[in-house]
């Protein structure tokens, strides 16, 4: 049997494609074996690879995402379920949530949440973590992210607290809410991506006009009506949107705070009424 570590320095060389090659490989290997990452790291000179190992890296290589192969990713402070036709969370959206805290800072949090283009539940499940007497409810046009999201929500114990709707943004939602999250498509439509996401996630959940704000300008002028006084919507946006979709939210009488990621990107817009 090959060992662990000779295992995993070849397929970060077959992933030189990938910023994280050696972390893919890792997760792969664990996914793999059964184990978490950590453990792993820990005993790797007690391992042998498993058969499925080689499956995994050829798959990889071919740059299908691994999130995908895997099935799961950390977000916050949850792990989610994940598959084909999900967009899968990036670390760049927990921006969103970190807004969300410093709004409610010294408040009991908010008590209802709503989650546009919820995906696989990933922004509203995460604030319900973090805020356990709330309730929430999530939107999504697609069959295959709300199965997801229901899935997660009761792996994660919230079931009971989150309820998953189909819809077309806010078109049929006559409630208010403290809280409203929302990671539309923002993507140009000829913009060029990396093949693990251009090939293997889902282009709704992705692209957003010519200029990317097709999904703004619905949610834009849908927000006013969704909000409670002292609520709040935490919106992300591309790197380059911070003034194009600022704009379009302060067009409908809202007020507009650009927030930065770790990156020190344009990354969230943090609208009150």
């Amino acid at each position: 049997m090959t060992a662990a570590r000779d295992a995993l320095r070849d397929a970060a060389a077959r992933f030189a494609f990938s910023p994280t090659a050696r972390l893919d490989a890792e997760l792969l290997l664990a996914h793999a074996l059964g184990v978490d990452r950590q453990r792993l790291l820990l005993t790797l000179a007690d391992h042998d690879v498993p058969p499925a190992f080689a499956e995994l890296v050829d798959r990889r290589a071919r740059h299908e995402p691994v999130a995908y192969l895997t099935g799961t990713r950390a977000f916050w402070t949850i792990d989610l379920l994940v598959g084909p036709g999900v967009l899968i969370p990036r670390a760049d959206s927990e921006t969103l949530i970190e807004a969300a805290v410093d709004h409610f800072a010294g408040t009991a949090g908010p008590r209802r949440i709503l989650d546009l283009g919820t995906g696989p539940g990933t922004l509203l499940l995460a604030a319900l973590d973090q805020w356990p007497m709330a309730t929430g409810q999530g939107v999504d046009a697609s069959p295959v992210a709300l199965d997801y999201a229901r899935r997660n929500a009761a792996a994660l114990g919230s079931a009971g607290r989150a309820r998953f709707t189909a819809g077309d943004w806010a078109d049929r939602i006559t409630d208010t809410f403290d809280l409203v999250l929302a990671n539309p498509p923002y993507i140009e439509s000829d913009a060029a991506l990396p093949d693990e996401v251009a090939r293997y996630e889902p282009a709704a959940a992705l692209f957003a006009g010519s200029d990317g704000l097709d999904d703004y300008r619905r949610i834009a002028v849908q927000l006013p009506a969704l909000l409670t006084p002292g609520g709040v919507a935490c919106v992300e946006i591309g790197a380059t949107q911070g003034q194009s979709a600022a704009a379009l939210f302060r067009a409908a009488g809202l007020s507009v705070i650009l927030r930065r990621d770790l990156g020190d990107r344009d990354r969230c817009l943090v609208v009150t009424p």
